[in-house]
């Protein structure tokens, strides 16, 4: 089984030079690639005069993370992709728990490894952690890490076990069935177009899986930081897309109908504490939804699953019921 490791790159030089020798020291299964998003700094330099066992894929423009890694992989034969950001630091032996479940379980489409925080490495870290889930209305929240609250790894999830959605940070999917699904949705840029791609994945049959014997450190935030503006943005207009493709149509406008409230409250929220500009991203977000909702909503496939969420309100349990913790939730 062929795998390529693929690491998109925009303006990145010190984090490929931080990060890429972990990536070469322990994945000789692998080959691997960096493909670059039109950078301006020296990003191709130092591949080229540092690391010259690395294949470059270059794109000719920023297409964010989901153009990018469609475009991308257009140049890379293999049987499995390794999507992986430049801020990640690989394990001894992180490639071949993964290997195995794909060889083993020809159902299982995606796999996420176990996913630490680099600067805090007893703890999971933000963007995926142990696999992701998500409730009724879209939010998403993981195994280890719900909203804000990350909790220590004590190998309270050290079980493989099926997942809702897998971490871009760290994201291993077949070929085939990215090339089936024809890929990241690029209406979405950046942000939870993995989530979009695992539930499409979802609706089609396929597993996700979580593997918690591949061990990854991530740095997180090392592109768009959390406080952003432009992530805000982001990440609550294409929570809205993402719904309008996958939900079950019996429940798509009520679901939508009160996500979209609970949207307004956020950004009343974010106002009253003197975040003016996060609060006008999420209104910028809406009206952007809106211009983009039919668009969206024809890309729908003729199925979705009804039984898609782990939780009703993974909101209400968190800031109403104080619930933290993911294993005392379920």
């Amino acid at each position: 089984m062929k795998i390529a490791v693929v690491i998109l790159n925009w303006n990145g030089s010190k984090l490929l030079e931080q990060f890429l020798p972990s990536v070469l020291k322990y994945s000789p299964e692998a080959t691997i690639y960096v493909a670059d998003n039109a950078s301006s700094d020296d990003s191709m330099a130092v591949v080229k005069t540092k690391f010259s066992t690395v294949q470059i894929i270059e794109n000719k423009e920023n297409l964010g993370f989901a153009g990018g890694y469609n475009e991308a992989l257009k140049h890379v034969e293999a049987d499995i992709y390794a999507l992986v950001n430049s801020d990640i630091e690989v394990t001894e032996n992180w490639l071949q728990p993964i290997l195995e479940t794909f060889s083993n379980e020809p159902s299982t489409a995606i796999i996420q490894p176990k996913i630490l925080d680099y600067k805090n490495k007893d703890y999971f870290e933000y963007a995926g952690a142990a696999g992701g889930f998500i409730d009724k209305y879209g939010f998403p929240f993981c195994q280890g890490r719900i909203f804000e609250t990350l909790e220590k790894d004590t190998q309270q999830y050290n079980d493989d076990c099926d997942i809702f959605w897998a971490s871009g940070a760290c994201f291993f999917i077949r070929s085939s069935v990215f090339k089936t699904l024809k890929g990241f949705d690029t209406d979405f840029f950046a942000h939870q177009e993995e989530i979009d791609l695992c539930w499409r994945a979802y609706n089609k049959g396929y597993t996700i899986k979580y593997n918690f014997k591949s061990v990854v450190y991530h740095v997180g935030g090392a592109t768009l930081q959390k406080g952003n503006p432009k992530k805000t943005f982001l990440n609550f207009r294409n929570s809205l897309l993402m719904l309008t493709k996958n939900l079950p149509k019996s429940s798509l406008y009520s679901t939508l109908f009160i996500r979209m409230v609970l949207d307004g409250i956020a950004a009343i929220k974010f106002i009253s504490q003197g975040n003016f500009s996060h609060g006008f991203s999420v209104l910028k977000a809406h009206y952007s939804f809106y211009c983009l909702f039919s668009k969206n909503y024809k890309k729908r496939d003729a199925f979705q699953k009804q039984s898609y969420y782990k939780t009703k309100s993974i909101v209400f349990t968190y800031y109403v019921k104080s619930g933290t913790i993911f294993e005392k939730l379920f």
